[in-house]
């Protein structure tokens, strides 16, 4: 019986979060992706976040998602009046929050995957068995341990 390789799949798994960690604001301490899953040692990286402007903000989450009507037209320069203005202030308040968010991270690593996995498969339906576990490393010691069994 010959078995189908999946190899190919880790440098997915590895593309997508390099590719994410550029956008959101998490720092990868380290990362391993093994042959049905794969550890990665996260950031979050506040201080990156909170220096963002408005328009790195919509920016950013427009590389993620379409954004909403009103982002869109904060993106083409269209001018806003003072209450759209506001409002968008609120929804980027938000969006600033999931991108240093490990929870949105993950999902969108995940999704998009799984996405490619079920399109290659001819397939849909689940990928992943369950939803992904964290573990805060609260002090130098156990990031260094942790980083140390990854590497």
């Amino acid at each position: 019986m010959h078995r189908r390789s999946f190899e190919h799949r880790k440098q997915w798994i590895e593309d997508r979060l390099l590719e994410l960690a550029k956008v959101f604001a998490l720092d990868i301490c380290a990362y391993a992706v093994m042959s049905n899953h794969y550890h990665v040692v996260l950031h979050i990286n506040a201080a990156q976040s909170e220096a963002w402007t408005l328009r790195e903000v919509v920016g950013r989450w427009h590389q993620l998602c379409k954004g909403s009507p009103l982002s869109q037209r904060f993106a083409r320069n269209e001018a806003l009046n003072a209450a759209e203005l506001a409002r968008l202030e609120e929804v980027v308040t938000e969006w600033r929050a999931r991108l240093m968010d490990i929870s949105c991270f993950m999902r969108m690593v995940n999704e998009s995957i799984a996405r490619q996995a079920n399109r290659e498969d001819g397939c849909t339906g689940s990928f992943w068995e369950g939803r992904f576990k964290s573990q805060a490393l609260l002090d130098e010691r156990a990031l260094s341990a942790c980083i140390a069994m990854l590497t």
